[in-house]
Parts: C-alpha cells; sequence; structure tokens
C-alpha cells in the first residue's frame, strides 16, 4: 500500500483485532501491530495450544479475559470429547478449534476485524460466526476446502455488511503487483498468452507436503488449493475482466512413495544408515539448520510446544512427523501438476506446480502480449517493446519493515495487512486486493481444474453445474450492498 492510505489510517484509534489461530501465519500478520501500535492493536487471541496462545499473549499484552483456549467448552463436553477421540483421534483437533474461537462469538463485540488463521478445513465456521457478529474478517488462503463452504464465507460476509480479506499475499508483493499495473496500462497490448511456473523448493516440498501438515488431502485440501491457489489467482487477476471458458490439468504423486525408497534406509531419518546421502534428510534440514542457530521457519514449525534448541528439536525428529523418511509417509498430494486455461477472447494460460526445483517459491512470469512481452524472473520484472525492441525494467522498491522480511513472502505480509487494516480503518473495501468476489471465482477455477485431473478430461466451464449461477448470485449481493 502507499503512504497516502497509511497516513488516513493514523488519524483515526487504533483498528482492534482478535487472532483466531496463533500459529505461523497468526504470528506473522499480528506483527503489524507492533511495527505500527498507533494504526493495530490485537486485544484477543484464540487457540486451543498452550504455547502458541500464551507466545501471542504475552507479545500483545492480552488480557488474560481475552485469552480463549475452550476450556469452560470443554469440561461441558467432556464425554462428547472422549467419545470422538477414541472414535478418530484427528478430529479432536477440530473440536478444539471449534470450542476456543466459539466463546467469543458467544460475547459483545470487543474488536473490529478478527484474522482467522485455524487449519484449512476449519475456516468456514468461524468465517460465517464472525461475519454475522459484524467483525471484519482476514482469512488465511485457501478460503475453504469447498467450492460450496467459499461461496458460504462470501455470501455471510456480504449479508453482513463487513469486509473480507483473503489471504493471497502475493496480490500484495509490491513487484508483482506491478505486473498488474504494467498489463492493465497496455504496454504489451492484448495480453495473448501467460506461462506461470512455481518452484516449491526440494525441501519446502518434503517439509510441508510429504512430512507436514499438508501432505494428506483427507487432513488438509488437495495441494493445487493449499498452495497454487496464489498463482491461479494471480492468472486470473492478470485475465482481467475475461471469463475462463475451458480448462485441463494433469498430475500426480512422484518419487515420495516407498518403491523409490533407497536401499538400507530406516524409517526415521536420525536412525537411517544412508541420511548422508540424501538431500531429503531431515537431519539436514532441520538438525543442522538449528546448530548453525537458524530458528525460522522450518525449524520453528517442529517444535509447537517449545522454542527449538538442539535438543527440542532432536526430539521432535525421534517422535515426530518431521523425522520420518520421506519414502515411508502418508503423502497422497501432487509433486507435479500443469493446468491450461482458456479465457475468453483466444486467451490461454499454462501453469506448472514442480517440487523438485532449487529455487524456493520464486515465481516466474512470461506474458506475452501484442505490442511486447512481459517477463518476471521472482526478482524483478522486464518489459521488451516490438516497435522500439528496447527492454526496460521495473523493480519498485518494496519498504518493508524488517519485522516481515524474513516472513518468506518476500514482505508481502506486511503490505497485505495494510491494505486491511486502512480498508477497516477508513471503512473503504476498494483498499483490498483480494476481495470476495473475484476471490471466490479464483477459487472456483481451483476447484475446476483439480475436477479436470480427478476426471483425465477437459472442463468445459459453463458445464460445471450451479457455476454461473452462483457468480451471478454472488454479484448481484456485491453489487447491492
Amino acid at each position: 500500500m502507499g503512504q497516502n492510505s497509511s497516513q488516513g489510517a493514523k488519524m483515526t484509534p487504533p483498528v482492534r483485532v482478535i487472532v483466531v489461530g496463533a500459529g505461523c501465519r497468526g504470528e506473522i500478520y499480528s506483527k503489524f501491530a507492533s511495527v505500527h501500535p498507533d494504526r493495530m492493536k490485537v486485544v484477543g487471541v484464540a487457540d486451543p495450544r498452550k504455547f502458541a496462545r500464551t507466545k501471542l499473549q504475552q507479545q500483545h499484552k492480552i488480557t488474560d479475559e481475552n485469552t480463549f483456549d475452550g476450556e469452560h467448552q470443554k469440561k461441558k463436553k467432556k464425554h462428547f470429547i472422549v467419545y470422538y477421540f477414541l472414535l478418530h483421534a484427528k478430529l479432536l483437533n477440530a473440536l478444539f478449534f471449534k470450542l476456543d474461537w466459539h466463546s467469543i462469538v458467544e460475547r459483545e463485540k470487543f474488536a473490529d476485524a478478527v484474522l482467522i488463521c485455524t487449519p484449512d478445513r476449519l475456516h468456514k465456521e468461524p468465517a460465517v460466526a464472525f461475519a454475522k457478529k459484524g467483525y471484519h474478517i482476514l482469512l488465511e488462503k485457501p478460503m475453504a476446502t469447498t467450492a460450496e463452504d467459499c461461496t458460504a464465507i462470501v455470501e455471510a460476509c456480504t449479508q453482513s455488511g463487513v469486509m473480507l480479506s483473503v489471504g493471497h499475499v502475493l496480490r500484495y508483493d509490491p513487484t508483482i503487483h506491478k505486473i498488474k499495473e504494467l498489463v492493465d496500462s497496455g504496454v504489451i497490448g492484448d495480453v495473448m498468452h501467460i506461462q506461470h511456473l512455481e518452484p516449491v523448493g526440494f525441501y519446502h516440498f518434503a517439509h510441508s507436503f510429504v512430512r507436514g501438515n499438508w501432505r494428506n488431502e483427507a487432513e488438509s485440501s488437495f495441494v493445487l488449493l493449499a498452495k497454487s491457489c496464489h498463482d491461479i489467482d494471480l492468472i486470473h487477476n492478470w485475465a482481467g475482466a475475461r471469463r475462463c471458458v475451458k480448462v485441463s490439468s494433469f498430475g500426480s504423486v512422484s518419487h515420495f512413495q516407498k518403491d523409490c525408497k533407497p536401499k538400507g534406509a530406516a524409517d526415521r531419518c536420525l536412525d537411517c544408515s544412508v541420511e548422508k546421502h540424501c538431500p531429503y534428510s531431515a537431519r539436514k534440514i532441520y538438525l543442522d539448520r538449528v546448530k548453525q542457530g537458524h530458528t525460522g521457519w522450518p525449524v520453528s514449525v517442529i517444535c509447537p510446544n517449545s522454542l527449538p534448541d538442539i535438543e527440542s528439536v532432536t526430539e521432535a525428529l525421534r517422535t515426530g512427523p518431521y523425522g520420518r523418511c520421506v519414502y515411508e509417509c502418508d503423502n497422497d498430494v501432487c509433486t507435479n501438476q500443469v493446468v491450461n486455461i482458456e479465457f475468453e477472447g483466444g486467451l490461454t494460460a499454462a501453469f506448472s506446480m514442480v517440487a523438485f526445483t532449487e529455487e524456493v517459491c520464486k515465481r516466474k512470469t512470461t506474458i506475452y502480449g501484442s505490442k511486447g512481452e512481459l517477463s518476471y524472473d521472482g526478482h524483478e520484472v522486464r518489459v521488451f517493446d516490438f516497435l522500439t525492441q528496447r527492454s526496460t525494467k521495473h523493480k519498485p522498491h518494496s519498504n518493508t519493515p524488517w519485522l516481515f522480511g524474513m516472513s518468506g513472502h518476500g514482505g508481502a505480509d506486511y503490505h497485505l495487512m495494510d491494505a486491511f487494516i486502512s480498508a477497516v480503518a477508513s471503512n473503504d473495501p476498494s483498499l483490498i486486493r483480494s476481495g470476495p468476489v473475484e476471490t471466490l471465482l479464483s477459487h472456483l477455477l481451483v476447484f475446476e481444474a483439480e475436477r479436470s485431473r480427478l476426471e483425465g478430461r477437459v472442463v468445459h466451464c459453463g458445464d460445471v453445474s450451479g457455476r454461473d449461477d452462483t457468480e451471478k448470485h454472488v454479484d448481484m449481493k456485491m453489487t447491492s450492498s
């Protein structure tokens, strides 16, 4: 965001926010209050995990009465919890997350906005509940794990007249946003084709999608939604008002399977005799890093109940999921996937997501137009003009505070929060680049692409039952609100 929005926000009292889900994303977003205490104040936190909850409470001096873990609800539903624990232990976390935020919506409204950073499958219920209570919402991506839940969230926010910002942080990256400005300015003429690559990174994929929280679709979501909804959203945004008419997708689980396990490898890296020859060794990814003094992501993630040090990381690798051999995990999400899209007017787009890369999430983009070509190498934007046959480079100044510089998104997290807080402070939803309608449409495109992959056919977007009606329904609601 520019200086105008920030300066305007300083004329108002700080925006009061509640953090629901005090994990990695919740902690990063809440840092905005430490950078700009005159613009934002964290007044509440809800999380069933004591360490994460207490850490955020201490960082922002949150009162005990506004710190929620659902204890009173747990006592009332003791037998219910025991039953579900015996039925399926994985449901326990979902139940606890519901209980901690549920206590907040039962109270009188005591903040302006809520940051919902719960696990992917636990987005819809709190988002709808807080919208009905009148809270403006910043919702971590993806919006939800089904098209129906995404639509329900948008409708709840629309009907309640609250702002919704989805955590598509790349929309707020100054350099990536420059791509949108250049395309819209017409410097490359009519957009004809978009090529976009997401290199996930070999150790990042092993951490998050083989050993980690997003490894298994039943527990989280498919990888195109969990990881690449950012990228489909960018393509949708660059395409402008043109509607998707056809989409196809291919992808599968490659390499991280039992039949690729090296001979003599153990089930855990710390016990493995061939670990030194494995690039995905948990010892290399986590323990060697902490020995070098690096305790941020991804090391910080594997010790949810303590600060990471050699002892706690070693114990986590001996007993926890991040110490498992990558060839002995319950991962079932694609390691590589391609999506081909045709928009109205003949614009085509090709997207590739691949796990096996040196660079981590340094997207690469080329947009071909009738008058020129725009390319982005993950660092700067270059425009080649067909008429003059000259190139111009663009690298906008980020001006990102150091607290956000190491967040993993090139400072875009800061600009996302700047936009959201400015929008709430000035009651101006136009400051939000990842608003409800367009974000819903890009999510629907993700679901259609995955349907193509699963069904092995080209999906004609018009043949998705109810999709057109949903778009029109949402558009009408947003126009009238």
